[in-house]
């Protein structure tokens, strides 16, 4: 009976050391292939004949088929488990796709879904060596606060792109409900052609704000996300001055998200 209590606990034990070991493995690797598209594959992919914005989507197409490997890879190495509705409603000229921000791989599962998309990332992925060349080559927009990168995402927007943002503008912190800032609405009615909120849910709770990647959770952690149905901006538009229709549309998103975010549901597991 002792024999078989402790070969029980040496599985999960076991189980545990493997996905560590697993989750700094993928992290490592995707740091330096970071750096082998900036030093490497991106110098390459510029010589083929073309102007900068076909230069510019072949970069976001193979960024996104990379990010779809990764995925891929910490799956089969036991890191999660992931379900995908709805993604079929991604990917459309200028659409405005709307996320809550849990984790740290967030934007790898959105962008990966569209070969084709824009993205309002975090100004220090400019400053990270290991990143800063595909997020410039790729013509990602900085979130810097300014009032140039609101013109450059509404304008992104107006030209037809799809765009990523998280209105949070960082990671949830555990246990609390989702802040957002106004920018993202004042965008999505200057620049989109219909919005689409993405609930994203982690469970257990993993690569967030308060946590370091070696913090991992006692078993794999599913990645769940969901896509709810589109919002008119011009609805919000109609109501008033910019000012209030963009406060009235960010208090409406914000809503949305706290109660797709409260129900309690259980993860399919794929």
């Amino acid at each position: 009976m002792e024999l078989a209590t402790q070969v029980l606990t040496e599985k999960p034990r076991k189980a545990y050391y493997w996905r560590l070991f697993a989750t700094a493995a993928a992290f490592a690797l995707f740091g330096l292939g970071g750096l082998c598209l900036r030093v490497l594959v991106f110098p390459l992919l510029s010589c083929l004949p073309g102007n900068a914005k076909q230069h510019q989507r072949r970069a976001r197409h193979t960024i996104s088929c990379l990010f779809w490997l990764f995925i891929r890879m910490m799956y089969r190495l036991g890191i999660l488990t992931y379900s995908v509705e709805g993604a079929e409603k991604l990917g459309r000229p200028g659409q405005m796709i709307i996320a809550n921000h849990p984790s740290l791989v967030d934007v790898v599962f959105l962008i990966a879904q569209m070969r084709q998309t824009n993205c309002v990332v975090k100004q220090s992925l400019w400053q990270n060596p290991f990143t800063r060349g595909p997020v410039r080559d790729a013509g990602y927009i900085s979130n810097d606060g300014s009032a140039d990168m609101l013109d450059a995402a509404a304008d992104a927007l107006r030209d037809g792109q799809t765009l990523i943002i998280f209105p949070e503008g960082t990671r949830t912190s555990p246990g609390q409900a989702p802040t957002f800032h106004r920018g993202a609405a004042a965008i999505a009615l200057r620049g989109a052609s219909i919005i689409t909120p993405v609930v994203i849910k982690v469970s257990p709770t993993t690569l967030t704000k308060a946590e370091p990647w070696y913090r991992i959770p006692n078993r794999r952690f599913h990645f769940s996300l969901r896509v709810g149905a589109d919002i008119e901006p011009q609805a919000f538009a109609a109501q008033g001055p910019a000012p209030q229709a963009s406060r009235k549309l960010n208090d409406y998103l914000h809503q949305y998200f706290i109660k797709e975010l409260a129900e309690d549901e259980q993860p399919t597991q794929p």
